[in-house]
């Protein structure tokens, strides 16, 4: 598994000021992505334990309210293990501070008995669509991705949807 950046300070990929890392590889090769440069799984750095202790020491700091995993794909399934162990010691080290995590898989098609649920606070999911692309989302980039309520949707067995997603 491979890795392409990592932002010790990012206010665009979820709220507050978080730690991101954008995992390497993407099949979904969506058009109008923002992020051409992650689809290469060969491409970016190696992602090692060392790089989650990186991760996680950057999350130390008192400000940074959560973690966001982008891509790339990072529930690809030549990247979900590494994600899920990543925010498996994320949340064992910080339980009170949050992950959000980007995917093209949809919640309630893809992810069902994974893991990763257990950990993640907020997914936006589905493919990005250049055609239905809307500046006025807050947390994504077309109207058809849903921004998910993970802890809500598996307690209710139903997808929940955070609410305050656009921008006015």
């Amino acid at each position: 598994m491979r890795y392409q950046k990592i932002r010790k300070m990012d206010i665009s990929n979820g709220p507050g000021v978080r730690v991101s890392i954008f995992m390497q590889g993407c099949t979904f090769h969506c058009k109008g992505c923002f992020n051409p440069e992650t689809h290469d799984f060969d491409g970016g750095y190696e992602f090692t334990d060392e790089i989650i202790q990186k991760v996680l020491t950057l999350c130390e700091k008192d400000y940074i309210v959560g973690l966001s995993i982008l891509g790339g794909e990072p529930l690809h399934k030549k990247n979900i293990e590494g994600t899920t162990k990543l925010a498996r010691a994320f949340k064992e080290k910080f339980p009170q501070k949050n992950i959000w995590v980007w995917t093209g898989f949809l919640f309630d098609r893809d992810l069902q008995e994974k893991e990763i649920l257990d950990y993640i606070d907020v997914l936006v999911d589905g493919q990005f669509q250049e055609e239905l692309k809307n500046p006025r989302l807050k947390w994504c980039g077309s109207s058809n991705q849903r921004v998910i309520d993970v802890k809500e949707s598996l307690k209710k067995k139903q997808v929940i949807l955070l609410q305050d997603t656009v921008s006015v």
